[in-house]
């Protein structure tokens, strides 16, 4: 069945919602200690064992740790001489305060036409796509053009290190062959107000799609400032709070150059052409501030940031310490790791040391055969919209597979109301999606992955 059609929707579409209801349920909240028993387990349990319903073979295989379950299936396609296809989501969660939610976290709710619960976006919505094309694929017999390789992973929101990245250094071999792959955070839509060219004045709306095509490096930097400890009724010439404090203060006062990267100038181009605002580089961030909310996104992609997200020292109320620490985390702009450090070493000045841990940058071309693919499947769905490459300032598992040589895309894609502030939603309180989201997602993906 080599290039069939999609499936009606009563194939993917029709048990999207339920899938993601039931993962959702699953609490996989990751606390990001690795001495802790992982929490995927469950989840991963229920995916291979859907995908077997199905009649996959899947591979259930824990990452580095007791716990992190991570589920990997092949669908071999018509022309094994191509590269293979990776589709893959996380199954982890960041942790929800039930006190702060409408609903409970981990209820899966659907009402009000969402999906609601700790990862409805961050991203056990795409799996539940990924889950539910992947199992109609099987049934209908589906030969793809290419393999398509299935992956649900874990830990991938404490960097992957006991998820994709393990994956990748320990069994390499379950991603032979792959190329390419998709994965979360870009393929979602952004409503943009069209205007005519002649008199400004507006002339409806129109939909893009953002492609997620390059990623900020994440580096984790602790500072350490160190002096002599003493009585706090004592002059001290070197307390270590106050080194750090000094430091931490400039560093949060300090603004990064703007630096406008390939993908940031073709989605602003894209944006311009599709609205009839023009885009003047000289100003890319008052194109970036008349996204919308969107532009929360985007606009952290303009320049390389560092915010202190921890800071530790003192243990008596009386007592000046010998050392404080301070957690910085850091996203500087592909090719500008270099230039960041040196700039970062001279704010930051002398007395503190700086230890880094870091993952690089990662970028692609947005070209070839399978942006293609997702253009023609999006248009399908959504006729007139169009897709735009942009810079995800944040990291995803994209990194991991990196080190194979795959080039990545961020396409989880979701046709979304063009008043829900959905970058807001990311780890965030009342976390949802919309159920015609998801359905029209499943549609997307299915046609995709027939089509890739």
């Amino acid at each position: 069945m080599t290039g069939s059609p999609p499936g009606p929707d009563g194939g993917a579409a029709a048990e999207v919602v339920a899938l993601a209801s039931e993962l959702i349920a699953i609490d996989t909240t990751n606390l990001g200690d690795r001495d802790l028993r992982g929490t995927e387990q469950p989840a991963a349990e229920y995916v291979a064992a859907k995908l077997a319903e199905a009649g996959y073979e899947p591979t259930y295989v824990e990452s580095g740790a007791r716990g992190r379950g991570n589920v990997v299936a092949r669908l071999a396609g018509a022309d094994p001489s191509r590269g293979a296809l990776l589709v893959h989501g996380h199954l982890d969660v960041v942790p929800a305060q039930a006190s702060d939610w409408s609903v409970h976290p981990f209820s899966g709710e659907v009402s009000g036409g969402y999906v609601w619960g700790r990862g409805a976006v961050d991203m056990k919505g795409m799996v539940a796509m990924t889950l539910a094309v992947a199992r109609r694929l099987r049934r209908d017999g589906v030969v793809p053009p290419r393999d398509l390789v299935f992956a649900f992973l874990a830990d991938e929101e404490a960097g992957g290190r006991l998820g994709a990245r393990w994956l990748v250094d320990h069994r390499p071999e379950l991603f032979e062959g792959v190329t390419e792959a998709i994965g979360e955070v870009g393929g979602f839509s952004v409503t943009l107000p069209r205007r005519h060219a002649d008199t400004s004045q507006p002339a409806g709306e129109v939909r893009a799609y953002l492609v997620e095509v390059a990623e900020k490096g994440s580096m984790l930097l602790r500072l350490t400032a160190r002096g002599t400890a003493g009585h706090g009724a004592m002059v001290h010439r070197d307390n270590p709070i106050a080194t750090l404090a000094a430091a931490v203060a400039r560093l949060a006062a300090h603004r990064f150059p703007v630096v406008l990267t390939d993908p940031v100038r073709e989605l602003l181009a894209g944006v311009a052409e599709l609205t009839g605002v023009p885009f003047d580089e000289r100003d890319p961030q008052g194109a970036v501030d008349r996204l919308g909310d969107v532009s929360r996104l985007v606009g952290a992609s303009l320049r390389d940031t560092a915010n202190v997200t921890q800071f530790d020292a003192g243990y008596r109320a009386n007592v000046v310490p010998s050392v404080a620490t301070a957690t910085v985390d850091c996203r500087p702009l592909p090719g500008r790791e270099e230039a960041f450090a040196r700039e970062l070493a001279e704010v930051i000045g002398p007395g503190v040391d700086a230890a880094w841990r870091s993952l690089p940058a990662v970028r692609t071309r947005f070209d070839g055969v399978l942006v293609d693919a997702m253009a023609r499947a999006i248009d399908a769905e959504d006729p007139g919209a169009r897709l735009l490459p942009y810079l995800l300032p944040a990291s995803t598992d994209a990194k991991s597979f990196a080190r194979l040589g795959i080039r990545h895309f961020g396409f989880a894609p979701l046709r979304l109301p063009p008043e829900l502030d959905f970058t807001l939603l990311f780890h965030g309180v009342d976390e949802r999606v919309p159920v015609d989201a998801l359905t029209f997602g499943a549609r997307v993906l299915d046609r995709l992955l027939r089509d890739c």
